[in-house]
């Protein structure tokens, strides 16, 4: 992905100098697995991070070459994904699109959604209109997952956004509003429609920036549904040594996220993307 040297976005609110402490004690390539496992398997890991820092207190963070790099990487993406939807909207849509902001953190922080750290991982909160990210969740995604490569760094953040689009849309608060009154195993399945919707919708956006700008290289969409493949809710519960159960899943199973990247990016358009009144997901 050709990203260095390109215009960054505006809508970034870096966190990373003043977050909560962060862990201690734990190796870091044990941190990593631990908290990647609480993110996508749905596990408290609280009782495993206890006595690792990352209390309340604020403390200055040191900001090292690869966080500046991640950091330009992300405003560069954003700003993309700001590009391509204000488009999309307009064209496809009748609409303005109001642009996301998206919040930089290092360790932890918070948010009207709850505590964000690198055991939530990246995440879209919708009361306050803003996608939360540890840049060290990068480092997790690509040694840890084996999902590597910038192109499979940019889904994640295209796929932040896309949650955004949704609420933008009215779809995710509908579809949330509905989930309070549904068992957990119907929940859970209105959680993979909105998932699998997000991935349509960053295929979308792989597509828009293959044609507007041109940055995209060889083996980039390979990255990323690399990465939709490395984060399906079977392949991660089989990786963590679990039998998969299709009634826990909440995101959806590698093949289905891939599937999904894939249709939006083949059709481009956002009625292509209605993961809702799918006969097969």
């Amino acid at each position: 992905m050709q990203w260095r040297g390109r215009r960054g976005s505006r809508n970034i609110e870096d966190r990373r100098r003043s977050g909560a402490g962060r862990g201690a004690g734990i190796g870091g390539v044990g941190l990593l697995a631990i908290l990647a496992a609480g993110y996508f398997l749905g596990i408290d890991v609280t009782p495993f991070l206890s006595g690792q820092g990352g209390g309340g207190g604020s403390v200055s963070q040191e900001i090292t070459p690869a966080d500046e790099q991640a950091g330009k990487f992300v405003s560069v993406t954003l700003a993309d994904t700001e590009e391509v939807w204000a488009g999309i909207f307009q064209q496809q849509l009748g609409r303005r699109y109001n642009p996301a902001t998206l919040v930089l953190f290092k360790g932890a922080t918070q948010s009207p959604c709850g505590a964000a750290s690198g055991a939530s991982g990246p995440f879209y909160c919708p009361a306050d209109r803003k996608a939360y990210l540890d840049t060290d969740f990068f480092t997790t995604l690509s040694r840890r997952m084996g999902a590597s490569g910038d192109f499979a760094a940019a889904y994640v953040v295209a796929h932040e956004v896309a949650h955004h689009v949704q609420n933008e849309l009215g779809i995710l608060g509908q579809a949330n509003r509905a989930r309070q009154s549904m068992s957990q195993g119907e929940s859970n399945r209105v959680s993979v429609m909105i998932e699998l919707q997000a991935d349509c919708f960053s295929g979308i956006w792989a597509r828009a920036v293959e044609r507007q700008f041109g940055s995209l290289e060889r083996g980039d969409l390979e990255e990323a549904l690399n990465a939709a493949k490395q984060i399906g809710d079977d392949t991660l519960q089989r990786n963590a040594g679990r039998r998969p159960n299709p009634h826990t899943f909440t995101h959806g199973t590698s093949a289905q996220r891939q599937r999904w990247f894939e249709r939006g990016y083949r059709s481009g358009q956002v009625a292509d993307c209605d993961t809702f009144s799918a006969r097969q997901l």
